[in-house]
């Protein structure tokens, strides 16, 4: 009998076909679950509607679409580009949507795991996805046809880029110039970069020195991305000048446009304080704690982004945890940053072999599964949650809660507590200038440690390493 050798590789190519299938089925699954649950894309309509009000050169924030009376919200920017959603039917467009989202998802996936310097091979990544899908915030983004995980990818695309890259930036300025709340991100990115130089000159490494090598990409990454945001609103303001100016002298300070603070979907801090104190306008009391939690948040988010393994990633979700929690709203569907967070979570996990590390992980899976802000009553018109009891307020403060908890995990985590075991940094197994670092046989859940310092509970990177 002839005996054909196998082929190298055939294991790897069945685990991805077997990882396909199953992600196909879950896939299909979802959908019908979806049409089972009567979805209607709202928010993909009130997107097509704008894109038809600026095609007809209607009064954009005027204008109310679907049988809710929606506004549209977002810089005049995104109704350019909605305009193409005006081509396909009203049937077609939801069909492409949700497939374009799931497409986006395993697009998010794949950065998520560059983000947190695990190698995207294909199974893993498809396998994620598949699990990935029926999380809360995702379910609801394909529910309503939502573009988070558009502006997410935007995001994580920069961030996964070389640090030498000349258009790292480009996608964080043009999320914002879509959607607002990937402003955080400029900021955090040129005040990651000041604090890298200021560190490098206080310790004598003067202009020239590791702080400014650090420092560097980080401000170029800013500044790239406040070009990019300035030329999405001056192409707005070419093109609709009279909604250019009405959305940035008024619309966008009128929050109440978007819904009632204290709606249970209202996943931010305003939405928790409205609740706690039965008004749907916090008033002073959200200003000034959105304010101190911009700072500490945004503090964490520098200080993490320059300590130990995987520091891109705990300053990257850092300051998406800050920037969910101080928005004014922040739907329960843009927490679709709960996947790399969930990721980065089970990374640690399996980098420390640490139980207690894995418990936390499966307690932010279940809370982001759970879809437990739905158990309680909720409605536009009569507003019971003005009238929440104690139980009912904890339900509707899980994502907000799990935010803080990130935040201080991410505090603790920079401040030594607890062990940190060394291991490599940086994304996808590149270094700074973007070329790929051996992996000395080691595998992609727990790559080559670099030296660190013993007295350290933080590895230091090299010099001039922008932890990118």
């Amino acid at each position: 009998m002839l005996l054909v050798p196998a082929r190298p590789g055939r294991p790897g190519r069945r685990s991805t076909l077997a990882a396909a299938a199953g992600c196909l089925v879950s896939f299909c699954l979802f959908l019908l679950a979806q049409r089972a649950a009567h979805v209607t894309s709202i928010d993909v309509l009130v997107y097509r509607a704008e894109g038809w009000t600026v095609r007809t050169g209607g009064d954009l924030y005027a204008m109310r679409a679907t049988h809710r009376g929606l506004p549209a919200t977002y810089p005049p920017f995104a109704a350019l580009l909605f305009t193409a959603l005006t081509l396909p039917g009203t049937t077609a467009l939801r069909v492409l949507t949700e497939l374009a989202n799931l497409g986006l998802l395993l697009a998010l996936v794949h950065l998520s795991l560059r983000l947190v310097d695990v190698r995207p091979r294909a199974a893993v990544t498809l396998t994620a996805a598949a699990l990935c899908v029926w999380c809360e915030p995702v379910w609801q983004t394909l529910r309503n046809g939502q573009i988070n995980l558009l502006v997410v990818v935007l995001v994580l695309w920069d961030l996964t880029r070389p640090a030498a890259h000349r258009w790292a930036g480009l996608g964080t300025g043009l999320a914002t110039g879509i959607k607002l709340t990937p402003a955080l991100f400029v900021v955090h990115l040129a005040a990651t970069g000041l604090a890298r130089r200021a560190g490098g000159a206080g310790a004598g490494g003067g202009a020239g020195g590791a702080g400014a090598a650090g420092g560097g990409p980080w401000l170029r990454r800013a500044a790239v991305a406040t070009a990019a945001f300035a030329g999405t609103a001056v192409l707005a303001a070419l093109a609709l000048p009279y909604d250019s100016r009405r959305f940035w002298t008024d619309a966008v300070f009128a929050t109440e446009r978007v819904g009632h603070a204290e709606d249970t979907a209202n996943q931010s801090l305003r939405g928790v304080l409205a609740r706690l104190l039965h008004t749907g306008d916090p008033g002073a009391w959200w200003a000034v704690a959105a304010l101190a939690v911009t700072v500490l948040g945004l503090t964490v988010a520098v200080r993490t982004q320059r300590c130990g393994p995987r520091a891109t990633a705990w300053g990257a979700l850092s300051c998406a945890a800050t920037a969910l929690l101080v928005s004014p709203v922040s739907w329960s569907h843009h927490w679709v940053w709960c996947v790399p967070a969930g990721l980065l979570l089970a990374r640690e996990a399996a980098a420390r072999g640490s139980r207690a590390w894995w418990a936390g992980t499966a307690v932010a899976a279940v809370l982001f599964c759970s879809y437990a802000l739905w158990r309680v009553p909720h409605d536009p018109q009569t507003r019971p949650e003005l009238r929440q009891d104690g139980g009912r307020m904890l339900l509707s403060a899980g994502y907000p809660a799990a935010g803080a908890a990130f935040l201080a995990l991410a505090a603790l985590r920079t401040a030594g507590a607890g062990p940190d075991r060394p291991a490599r940094d940086g994304l996808s197994g590149r270094d700074p200038r973007g070329r790929r670092a051996p992996r000395d046989g080691t595998s992609a859940l727990h790559p080559a440690s670099p030296r660190t310092d013993a007295s350290s509970p933080c590895p230091r990177a090299p010099a001039g390493d922008s932890g990118t």
